[in-house]
């Protein structure tokens, strides 16, 4: 899936301002899989509510390792409880597919249009090596708005948070 595809997959009558949130897995999901996930993840947001009114939400599998959620909260709020709700579903799937979401130690590049993942301290080793390098995307997974997921999900590895931990310019070593 590329980049491009992105927009239009994302639900274009929601806010800008929409919130966000990313999971990622530990491992991509089969076809199967995801399959059945994105029909628990429509099952769920078509009965989405915070205190009793219909949160307008959106839900689904991107990249095959990653599921976004998204609420436009134009009209209704969403509070704690309609939150912790979202996260239960994540956590049913956890133990259904036998997976980690809620790893933050781990880098996902985008490498030949798919999500490939690094632990965080091997990084280093992987610019050093000219595996991946400041033009290869990331996803950045602490996006919050419909906005943001659109324009800075993903963005060159020079351009993002991570740019500041690891050295980029191999002139640096000698």
């Amino acid at each position: 899936m590329l980049i491009e595809e992105l927009n239009h997959l994302l639900p274009s009558d929601f806010d800008n301002n929409s919130r966000v949130w990313v999971y990622q897995s530990s491992r991509p999901f089969a076809e199967r899989e995801q399959t059945e996930i994105n029909e628990q993840l429509l099952q769920f947001y078509s009965q989405w509510t915070a205190h009793g009114a219909i949160v307008k939400g959106w839900a689904r599998i991107l990249f095959a390792q990653f599921i976004v959620i998204i609420a436009d909260e134009t009209n209704v709020h969403v509070s704690g409880c309609s939150t912790d709700a979202s996260v239960r579903v994540i956590k049913s799937i956890e133990r259904q597919y036998n997976v980690n979401m809620f790893d933050r130690l781990t880098i996902t590049f985008l490498k030949n249009n798919k999500a490939e993942m690094l632990p965080f301290n091997q990084v280093q080793y992987a610019i050093d090596k000219g595996f991946i390098n400041g033009q290869t995307y990331i996803f950045n997974n602490v996006v919050t708005t419909k906005k943001d997921l659109r324009e800075r999900w993903l963005v060159p590895l020079n351009k993002s948070w991570l740019a500041e931990r690891v050295i980029l310019d191999q002139d640096m070593h000698h």
